[in-house]
């Protein structure tokens, strides 16, 4: 964890923050997101975060954070189910079947895009 984000509010804010960061077209995942904040087993709690976010604000593109294996596992929490699949695909990104195609190459990687 960056200094800066030791006075935030929760871990929550500092989940928050690290999405925040997730530019336009790219996706993470729960574990790399976790990893970032030096919670290696933590893509649970971030899986909760996101769930907790949609009023967050400045808004959270939660719909960018996939599991490790690209998959929209976490699409159930949005309303419809379908809005994670369609942001997504507003953004450039290709998914069939539930699976962000070219996962590999469309990864961000927190640790080494915000040099943590």
């Amino acid at each position: 964890m960056k200094k800066e984000d030791k006075g935030k509010e929760n871990i929550f804010d500092v989940i928050y923050d690290i999405v925040r960061s997730v530019p336009k077209g790219r996706v993470t995942s729960y574990g790399a997101v976790a990893a970032s904040i030096g919670v290696a087993s933590g893509a649970r709690m971030v899986g909760y975060a996101m769930n907790h976010c949609h009023a967050a604000m400045p808004k959270v593109p939660a719909h960018r954070v996939v599991n490790r294996n690209g998959m929209l596992t976490g699409k159930h929490h949005f309303n419809p189910p379908e809005k994670m699949q369609q942001l997504l695909e507003k953004e450039g990104i290709k998914v069939k079947e539930d699976k962000v195609l070219n996962f590999d190459t469309l990864f961000w990687d927190p640790m080494k895009e915000l040099e943590l």
